[in-house]
């Protein structure tokens, strides 16, 4: 990438200006609104990989939605856990189980609300999914997406870390309900 810093003289014959005001251009970088490189990792193939940074990067093959899911919930990793986090709003300051659940899904465009892991127990068709599978019981939800599990709670996890996290392994899904979208 270049970038150039253009001085107010260089600009002076193309563009007007007030006298007390210091104009600078600078050409190059990300375009506004654009994402942020960092934030949209992929890795080839089908499975998304756990980075050293704790965020994931999303399969190359993975349908959009779920490339989605995964890039969003990456923006919220590492946020401390916060009973109700999420359930009012998508943005919030940390987030509870079900709140992390449905930021990444909302990312995803695959939901249009934030829900709780009661709602959850009914969102979606029953069993696993192809992409995302949402495991839910009345008191705690997670979501493995594309074969890496996005929880807030550390069972299972060595590190211990809690709030919104992607772990490295798997935790039994007993006692959950496995749900999932048509398709994914």
């Amino acid at each position: 990438m270049v970038m150039a810093v253009l001085p107010a003289s260089a600009l002076a014959a193309t563009a007007p200006r007030a006298a007390s005001v210091t104009q600078q251009v600078i050409v190059g970088g990300q375009e506004f609104g654009a994402p942020n490189a960092a934030d949209v990792q992929t890795v080839p193939g089908t499975k998304a990989k756990l980075l050293p940074t704790g965020q994931a990067a999303a399969p190359a093959d993975a349908p959009a939605e779920v490339q989605q899911a995964i890039w969003a919930a990456n923006r919220i990793i590492g946020l401390p856990y916060v009973y109700g986090g999420g359930h009012q709003r998508f943005e919030d300051s940390g987030y509870d189980c079900s709140g992390t659940v449905s930021y990444a899904l909302h990312g995803g465009e695959l939901i249009d609300t934030p829900m709780d892991s009661s709602d959850f127990m009914s969102w979606g068709a029953a069993g696993k999914g192809d992409w995302i599978t949402v495991f839910t019981n009345p008191g705690h939800a997670y979501t493995v997406i594309a074969g890496l599990r996005l929880d807030t709670s550390a069972a299972g996890d060595p590190s211990g870390a809690k709030g919104p996290r992607w772990r490295p392994t798997l935790r039994s899904n007993r006692g959950f309900r496995a749900r999932h979208l048509a398709g994914l």
